[in-house]
């Protein structure tokens, strides 16, 4: 509907909905009632508005969307195949269990040679076409997502940070979008939604597990990349290692994915690839 609006010429604010609902709550709610009040916040100018994206920037994000569909439905059929070999007689188990990832190509051909009863056959030989069909639609998709990583600066500079690959590059740029609109690093830890709720009684305040709010996909990333980064950078390592002998390894955890986002943050506003010892002091 913005992007109608847009062609015909008229200016468009996009709200956040509860930010809306909290600003004006009602019992009685209708059409003409919300579109009253909302009319009402925008020519008093008290309408929350969120960040409108571009269109070129929502066709990156349906490629991105698109392949950790395809991953996920990939995740989920290996597991069914992992759950079906598992209730197999003990000699095809241990057939199975001579390598340590069955979807290898000598894993795949250990499956193909299997001594299974006819139904259970034909159950592992439509779950490995549906595996190889998968396999091929993630393949097209990395080709649509290094398309997006060749076009865009961001996402190679963002690449330069320990534990991020190309995919996690591009979609931490796509989400961002544009840094500029974040005024610091609190900003953008809080659009994220990396940082810890706050719970206060009197005197006495302290953090909680991170909030529920933010963008799913930008954490995501950001804790997706701990573990490599923790193998490739010595820095975030004694980083983590710190927070981990004192708040265990879940706050730990946390703690490095905002320190990548806050490294990720400065080399996108200074535009200059990752250095270490310039961003980890």
């Amino acid at each position: 509907m913005v992007d109608v609006l847009d062609d015909l010429g008229i200016e468009t604010t996009v709200a956040h909905p509860k930010e809306v609902r909290a600003i004006a709550k009602a019992k009685i709610k209708t059409d003409e009632r919300d579109s009253w009040k909302l009319a009402h916040l925008l020519r008093t100018g008290y309408i929350p508005e969120v960040h409108k994206r571009s269109r070129e920037n929502r066709s990156s994000q349906r490629v991105l969307r698109q392949r950790a569909f395809y991953v996920e439905k990939q995740t989920s059929v290996k597991n069914r195949l992992r759950a079906l070999l598992a209730q197999q007689g003990e000699e095809i188990r241990q057939e199975v269990e001579r390598v340590e990832d069955v979807f290898t190509d000598k894993g795949l051909k250990i499956l193909k040679g299997l001594a299974l009863p006819e139904s259970e056959a034909k159950m592992v030989g439509a779950l490995l076409r549906t595996y190889h069909h998968l396999e091929e639609r993630i393949r097209e998709t990395n080709a649509l997502v290094k398309g997006l990583y060749e076009k865009m600066p961001s996402a190679q500079l963002i690449q330069t940070v320990p534990g991020f690959g190309i995919f996690l590059a591009v979609l931490v740029a796509v989400e961002i979008e544009d840094i500029g609109r974040f005024e610091d690093g609190s900003k953008f830890h809080a659009y994220a939604g990396a940082i810890p709720s706050t719970h206060s009684s009197g005197e006495r305040s302290f953090d909680g597990k991170i909030i529920k709010e933010g963008n799913r996909w930008l954490r995501w990333a950001a804790v997706e990349a701990v573990w490599p980064a923790l193998r490739a950078d010595f820095d975030l390592r004694c980083f983590y290692d710190r927070l981990n002998k004192r708040k265990g390894a879940n706050a730990a955890k946390v703690a490095t994915a905002r320190r990548l986002l806050t490294i990720i943050y400065r080399i996108l506003k200074e535009n200059r690839p990752y250095i270490w010892s310039l961003y980890l002091v």
